[in-house]
């Protein structure tokens, strides 16, 4: 596959059709022709032990730590390396929560220690001590091992923020150039799943999923890696403030703010920083208020959220009481346009000069958004014509080109209109780097989410919080399933 056609892939929307059961996991252009499940695990499972290698070094968390009855005499020379070795994810809490029954039928079809459940192993975990061991036994002379580390695949069976989580930790990777990083495809178990729409994997968790997850499995071990970027974000606060940031948020060391662009006597004397790295979106406003309102209720009362209908069917109820369609008070300062308390600052590519843009008046959302699949396969940016694109200085976008689409929501009914492709959503720049510098007031909090995960951030009357996006110098890598 050339750069061309694997750059138009990697970026096209997904078209789910959600009354045929294999469509949802991605599968509506494979031929119906049957997957031998002993030829599947051929090309799928590790020699023995070198499975036991690696999960002997994740438990004790030490890469070196090899017992020696775990390695075969002579380097390993008895056995071959499959063709696509493969270590799959599993997230049991993401949508519908089915990970329990389909881990049973991964390790069915690979075996125990090639399936890991995230609430056991963490992605970092594997990355330090797993693939570390097997980059350990290579480097000592096993072919078999050095094979299966420069042919290694995952899947990751969970939701957007799961596969972001595991693709920040394969990161870790790129610290040592000659690392080879693996390529990643998706079982979708989550809401909304654009990162899996995006690379062919589809939108839902299938009906018939025994028989589907053999399938995604082959075609995970056949299918072109393609490219995506990564965005780098750093929230910057007054150190006085209390934040409970989602995990993919982590606290940084240093204030690293761009000093490129003077932010004069708003910054604060004494400032707190989180940094992270999301794939698919960062949203500001009314739909991350709606989304951490559903998501502190799914942590408080797991019972209520059994499955992606009844998720829907409560983040809606949400959508409604918390004034995201109607507005019962506007005199409320908490349900204002962003222009109130947000100012946008951009790069546009090859720039080294920051340039205010103007907020749109009353929008409440702001969404900077890598994918073409945003809110559960809609593609709210729009397919903009090339005398469009042209006149405002933009280019077609896709999620592999550097650049990051900003654009906004006036209210819940024109999101809805959005969503459903009727029009494009408010365009208000395409970026290279972006910062938004939040200040309080009458508003005493706002609203963001990343990749799904929400969280409130208080925000202080004499001092701004700046949140900074710049990509990432390295792309992290995909399996195309389409």
């Amino acid at each position: 596959m050339d750069a061309t056609t694997e750059k138009f892939v990697a970026s096209r929307p997904s078209t789910v059709d959600s009354t045929a059961g294999m469509r949802g996991c991605g599968l509506a252009n494979l031929t119906w022709v049957g997957v031998d499940k002993e030829e599947l695990r051929q090309r799928l499972l590790m020699p023995e032990y070198l499975r036991l290698a690696m999960r002997d070094c994740i438990k004790r968390k030490d890469a070196t730590a090899i017992p020696d009855h775990l390695l075969l005499p002579g380097g390993g020379v008895a056995d071959m390396a499959p063709h696509a070795p493969m270590v799959v994810f599993i997230n049991p809490k993401s949508g519908g929560r089915h990970g329990p029954v389909l881990k049973e039928r991964l390790q069915q079809l690979m075996s125990d220690e090639q399936v890991f459940d995230l609430t056991e192993v963490k992605p970092h975990e594997f990355v330090r001590y797993g693939l570390a061991c097997l980059e350990k036994v290579a480097a000592e002379g096993d072919e078999c091992a050095k094979e299966c580390r420069a042919r290694l695949r995952i899947i990751v069976a969970g939701g957007d923020g799961t596969v972001g989580w595991v693709l920040g930790c394969l990161g870790e990777l790129n610290k040592d150039e000659t690392s080879h990083i693996p390529p990643v495809g998706v079982i979708p178990l989550g809401t909304g799943n654009d990162l899996s729409r995006s690379f062919g994997w589809g939108g839902s968790f299938p009906f018939a999923w025994r028989s589907a997850v053999k399938r995604t499995l082959h075609r995970a071990s056949m299918g072109p890696v393609a490219r995506l970027d990564s965005w780098k974000i750093l929230v910057s606060m007054p150190s006085g403030e209390v934040v409970d940031p989602p995990y993919s948020l982590k606290p940084a060391e240093e204030n690293e703010l761009d000093q490129g662009l003077e932010a004069g006597v708003d910054v604060p004397p004494l400032a707190k920083t989180y940094e992270g790295v999301f794939y698919n979106y960062l949203s500001i406003g009314m739909d991350a208020q709606v989304a951490y309102g559903f998501h502190h209720l799914r942590n408080t009362k797991p019972y209520l959220a059994q499955g992606p209908i009844s998720n829907k069917l409560i983040y809606s109820g949400f959508s409604c009481t918390q004034g995201w369609f109607c507005t019962p008070c506007v005199s409320d300062p908490g349900l204002r346009g962003l222009r109130n308390i947000l100012k946008i600052h951009i790069k546009k590519v090859n720039c080294s000069q920051w340039e205010e843009i103007a907020v749109p008046k009353n929008v409440r959302s702001v969404v900077a958004l890598n994918l073409q699949s945003y809110g559960s396969g809609s593609h709210p940016w729009g397919n903009l014509k090339p005398d469009y694109l042209e006149k405002r200085g933009f280019v077609e976008a896709h999620s592999d080109d550097g650049l990051i689409e900003i654009f906004a929501f006036k209210h819940g009914w024109h999101a809805s209109f959005v969503m459903t492709e009727l029009i494009s959503a408010k365009h208000i720049a395409q970026a290279a780097a972006v910062r938004f510098e939040l200040r309080g007031g009458d508003w005493k909090d706002a609203f963001l989410q990343m990749d799904g995960e929400p969280w409130k951030q208080p925000m202080n009357p004499e001092y701004s919080t700046f949140v900074e996006i710049k990509k990432v110098p390295f792309q992290s890598l995909m399996i195309n399933g389409a």
